[in-house]
């Protein structure tokens, strides 16, 4: 009981300190949003607005994943018997799309501008490229002790990330026109973002999918589970096994288990929840059956 407490006081930890970091960055980066999309649009730079629509949709994933955390937090009810918790993964699904939707946006406004080069001065681009470079850093700085926990920290953190590696792509261009004067470096800054992008969302945008069907987590092995839970003395077999997400932190599981004595299934059972949860599968519903009750069922 003690050990449940602690565990979940570090859990309400975890959830206050992500709670601060989202808010703080959401604040951070729609002030960005604003500064670089005023400036994109004055000096009429594409990598600038593109870097600034990439930002925004940043911002949107931000909100959407602090809705997500909220959400997560309401109890279950008689029609949602997990809760919201499962909106965690409808976000992370949501936001993939968002960026991909935003690489789209860019390329095309990319080309378009490879083909009919504008002058823009490049010293102005260099300097708000800067403080995107800080304000980015630090926001991907605030979700990186949590980003393994939950696929929403995670993409939270690869948005921030992979933006200021976009703001130091910006930076770079706006050195080299205010030095060379050439301008269509600008859409090709512009096109490297997208591609940038479009690599750090593939992972987010298929992970996301897999819980979305219910498939088994990244990073949990289905076989090695199976084969955990064999080799505790005492199990015979094990089949009908399911594990999925409830959320982006929280794995399930459901599994038929065939025992030599039925008289011990309250030790075994406590036995396979402990090595379940070093697998992190924290929710799992077991079935016990005897060999001979086993042996009957699957010879029908």
């Amino acid at each position: 009981m003690g050990h449940e407490h602690s565990h979940s006081h570090g859990h309400n930890h975890t959830i206050t300190s992500l709670n601060k970091a989202f808010i703080v960055g959401i604040v951070l980066n729609l002030v960005f949003v604003l500064v670089e999309f005023g400036a994109g649009f004055y000096f009429d730079s594409l990598a600038l607005l593109s870097d600034a629509g990439h930002n925004l949709s940043d911002v949107v994933s931000l909100v959407l994943a602090l809705l997500a955390f909220r959400l997560a937090k309401v109890k279950a009810n008689s029609r949602y018997t997990y809760g919201y918790k499962k909106s965690t993964v409808l976000v992370s699904l949501l936001n993939a799309v968002i960026l991909l939707v935003a690489v789209g946006g860019i390329l095309v406004e990319s080309i378009n501008k490879l083909q009919h080069p504008e002058e823009v001065p490049g010293g102005a681009i260099a300097w708000v490229a800067g403080v995107g470079v800080v304000i980015n850093a630090f926001t991907a700085f605030l979700f990186m002790k949590d980003k393994e926990k939950d696929l929403n920290v995670k993409g939270a953190y690869l948005h921030m990330a992979a933006d200021t590696l976009v703001s130091v792509g910006v930076l770079v261009a706006g050195l080299i026109i205010r030095q060379t004067g050439w301008y269509i470096i600008d859409p090709i800054i512009g096109i490297i973002i997208a591609i940038v992008i479009l690599i750090s969302t593939w992972d987010l945008l298929h992970d996301s999918i897999r819980l979305s069907l219910d498939g088994v987590p990244v990073g949990i092995d289905s076989e090695k589970v199976k084969e955990l839970i064999s080799q505790i003395p005492g199990v015979k077999d094990i089949h009908h096994m399911h594990i999925w997400a409830i959320s982006t932190t929280e794995n399930a599981l459901t599994a038929h288990i065939v025992i030599d004595n039925l008289n011990n299934m309250e030790s075994l059972k406590h036995e396979i929840k402990h090595t379940l949860e070093h697998c992190d599968i924290h929710h799992a519903t077991l079935e016990f059956e005897s060999r001979k009750e086993h042996c009957d069922r699957a010879c029908d």
